[in-house]
């Protein structure tokens, strides 16, 4: 079984891009999906059994996203500390949810620094690759 996206944590949370979510449920039986496209208009999966919410992020936005990211790591950790198994994603799977993954890194206790949340979070997944504006938001929260 090839996977195309990666387990962060505990073979509870999963991220990856908007074309793995199908994976990420029948494989890894995610109940939760945050999805941090802000282009998205359902969730990549429909299904009844797996609960959609949505952190609408713009890859390449020009105004702050802090309070998003903010928003989208809560919502990870939120489902991760109630027993869910999580997936989270963006269109591809490398700025806006690399940038969520540094942050839910963080927030874990997996990781004290962005620049080594970050170093682990490409370790997990190579494609991770956070923009600037993307960067800033993190220096915002954990800065």
């Amino acid at each position: 079984m090839q996977k195309n996206y990666q387990n962060l944590i505990d073979d509870k949370i999963f991220f990856g891009g908007a074309a793995d979510v199908e994976d990420m449920f029948n494989n890894e039986g995610i109940e939760v999906v945050v999805d941090l496209r802000g282009e998205a208009t359902e969730c990549a999966f429909p299904n009844n059994g797996l609960e959609w919410i949505q952190v609408p992020l713009g890859d390449n936005a020009n105004g702050p996203q802090d309070k998003l990211f903010k928003d989208a790591i809560h919502h990870v950790i939120e489902a991760y500390n109630s027993g869910k198994k999580v997936g989270f994603h963006c269109g591809g799977g490398g700025g806006r949810a690399g940038t969520v993954a540094v942050g839910t890194l963080i927030e874990l206790g997996k990781c004290q620094t962005i620049e080594e949340a970050e170093a682990l979070a490409k370790s997990i997944r190579p494609k991770v690759n956070i923009k600037p504006p993307q960067r800033e938001a993190l220096d915002k929260i954990y800065g």
